[in-house]
């Protein structure tokens, strides 16, 4: 079974983004390099969220009726733990295994240290700080919480300011709400290239030294 990141992009728009990084690698020695993932993290007390909201109100309006079936008082607690521990535990794993259901026990600070969290692991777990001038950049996008991360090496940071990047993460963003994400992340791509090439312009002996796109 493919993973959401998997199914998030067709083989033709995963030549597109990686088409896009190559135009913009053309005009700047920076690497770019675009991530995406289907979550930033498992979040299990959010399916345990889940599982209280719909389990509790299901265990009291059961409760009358089973207990009567075995000649039992209507608010017979015991009655209630045996509906709702099951109940409880059958819905979590059904929310946990569902992306779409579980993101509605989310919080919207849990999904952004989250994601920011993940984005920066995942800069050193592909091994973005070992440019040769350090001037790569993860373009970082969970696909869960709907958010994407910027991130960019030491030597990019010293000359372009962190705030450079909201206008990239607004284009991605924006383009997945509208199931434009390719064009989204193409344009995200192209808007990073603008933004490295006044001061870190192409040199002749440029390589490639990173991944154009990585799935996970």
């Amino acid at each position: 079974m493919k993973s959401l990141a998997q199914e998030f992009l067709s083989p033709e728009e995963q030549k597109q983004i990686t088409d896009a990084v190559h135009a913009a690698e053309r005009c700047t020695s920076g690497e770019i390099v675009p991530l995406i993932t289907s979550g930033s993290h498992s979040y299990p007390m959010a399916a345990m969220r889940g599982g209280m909201v719909f389990a509790l109100p299901l265990a009291i309006l059961l409760t009358a009726p089973v207990a009567g079936m075995f000649w039992l008082t209507p608010t017979n607690m015991w009655v209630f733990l045996l509906l709702f521990f099951p109940l409880f535990f059958g819905i979590s794993l059904v929310i946990q295994a569902i992306p779409g259901l579980k993101r509605f026990f989310l919080f919207k600070g849990e999904m952004l240290a989250e994601v920011e969290e993940a984005a920066h692991v995942s800069f050193f777990i592909e091994r973005l700080y070992q440019t040769r001038d350090a001037n790569g950049v993860l373009l970082y996008i969970s696909l869960l919480e709907r958010q994407a991360w910027v991130i960019a090496d030491s030597g990019i940071n010293d000359r372009i300011p962190v705030r450079e990047w909201e206008e990239v993460v607004a284009l991605v963003t924006q383009g997945i709400k509208e199931k434009k994400q390719a064009q989204a992340i193409c344009q995200a791509v192209s808007r990073i290239g603008e933004i490295l090439e006044k001061d870190f312009p192409v040199q002749a002996d440029d390589e490639n030294e990173l991944h154009d796109l990585i799935i996970r």
